[in-house]
């Protein structure tokens, strides 16, 4: 196997060999574009989005600064949303659902070292894969670390540091990151803590 193959098994593999360097230049390159367009350019950021993505959906929108390892590991949804310095170290795949949002500073990291110093020495490391699924909100400063998966209907507190699987519809916060309560029909009439609505959302569907 070649280390990108050893890589993307999730094996231990050597980050400097069989073109990997270039391949990381290539998303770097394109992450330097996206970040220095002007606001006003949405065409011209969502196409290098794509070019660099593994997969996207329709509409998606991030704002700058953005920064990624890889790129073509990263798959996401329709209507992704992702705030102010988002970083995604996609060494192994990146499943995002749809209707996915993330606060500011939210970082992904599919990229892992060994534990003990002399492994880590030794200049191997990993990635374990990352899901999320759909209608999930990560808040400010979540960290989600290698092979979590985020079930459907999430809502993870900022601040979180995300080192196990989130079962579906359920608030978590954290860190480490453990669900707080379940998410039910009755939260669908509150905007935020106590307050309710004041308008008919439903109507707007």
């Amino acid at each position: 196997m070649t280390q990108k193959e050893r890589m993307l098994a999730g094996l231990p593999y050597k980050a400097w060999m069989d073109g990997l360097p270039e391949e990381r230049a290539r998303a770097q390159r394109a992450c330097w574009e996206f970040n220095r367009l002007p606001p006003d350019a949405r065409a011209e950021r969502t196409a290098l989005l794509r070019g660099l993505f593994g997969r996207t959906g329709e509409h998606l929108h991030i704002e700058e600064p953005f920064h990624c390892d890889l790129g073509y590991n990263i798959e996401v949804g329709e209507w992704f949303y992702a705030n102010y310095n988002c970083v995604i170290l996609d060494v192994c795949r990146v499943t995002i659902g749809d209707n996915v949002m993330f606060a500011p500073n939210v970082a992904i990291y599919a990229a892992g070292h060994p534990v003990h110093p002399a492994a880590r020495n030794s200049g191997y490391e990993y990635g374990q894969p990352v899901a999320i699924g759909n209608n999930v909100w990560l808040g400010g400063n979540t960290v989600v670390t290698p092979g979590v998966t985020i079930g459907d209907n999430v809502v993870v507190g900022a601040g979180s540091v995300v080192t196990r699987d989130i079962p579906a519809n359920v608030v978590a916060a954290g860190n480490p990151c453990r669900v707080l309560r379940a998410i039910t029909e009755a939260d669908a009439d509150y905007y935020f803590k106590d307050r309710k609505f004041d308008v008919d959302w439903h109507a707007e569907l």
